[in-house]
């Protein structure tokens, strides 16, 4: 998660804003389990995220930078760990919540290795990147991909409620979401390709 999170810090609001919805889903997660300790910090960390945005949001005045971002990873493996071992969610639950960095960044690891590429080297593979390359504004692309983080929120604090069932068929309805975005991602590259004279 440490990696992770920094490898996806690379647009102006996309990790503050993740850390918003991320550990803003685990607070509510700990006040529904009654572990009021466990909300309080989960709360304080995407407060101090919240107001970070207001400086963050492009274009930018303030930047976390590697330390920031590092931080953050580590907070949310940490406490996605202590709130599964403490019995409030299962872990599966907090993957969810941050699963737009996860998946973004293990995706885009596992096509560089297959493409033989040094994984160490700089790259411009994240749907995010791929998105600015093709055309659309950091704006836009920050905006949506808040929208995706506050909706994999909300199925988060939602799934521990849910009959084992109705679980597997979000996880099956958010494989779908996830496949449907890197369709888009290739469609929006496709047509900036067409339209470039």
């Amino acid at each position: 998660m440490i990696n992770l999170y920094n490898f996806m810090d690379g647009m102006d609001g996309l990790a503050g804003g993740m850390a918003v919805f991320g550990f803003g889903a685990l607070a509510i997660l700990g006040w529904h389990g009654g572990d009021l300790a466990y909300a309080l910090i989960c709360a304080s960390i995407a407060a101090a995220a919240g107001g970070f945005l207001t400086a963050n949001f492009p274009p930018a005045r303030l930047f976390l930078g590697d330390l920031g971002s590092t931080s953050l990873g580590l907070l949310a493996a940490a406490l996605s760990l202590l709130g599964s071992t403490l019995g409030i969610f299962p872990l599966w639950v907090a993957g969810l919540a941050f699963s737009p960095f996860i998946l973004d960044a293990t995706s885009t690891l596992l096509r560089r290795a297959l493409m033989g590429e040094r994984l160490w080297e700089p790259h411009r593979f994240h749907h995010y990147q791929r998105l600015v390359l093709a055309g659309w504004s950091h704006r836009r692309v920050m905006l949506r991909a808040w929208a995706l983080m506050a909706a994999c929120g909300a199925s988060a604090v939602a799934a521990p409620g849910m009959m084992p069932g109705d679980q597997w068929l979000l996880l099956g309805g958010w494989a779908c979401i996830y496949a449907l975005i890197g369709y888009r991602v290739r469609l929006v590259e496709r047509q900036s390709r067409l339209t470039v004279p």
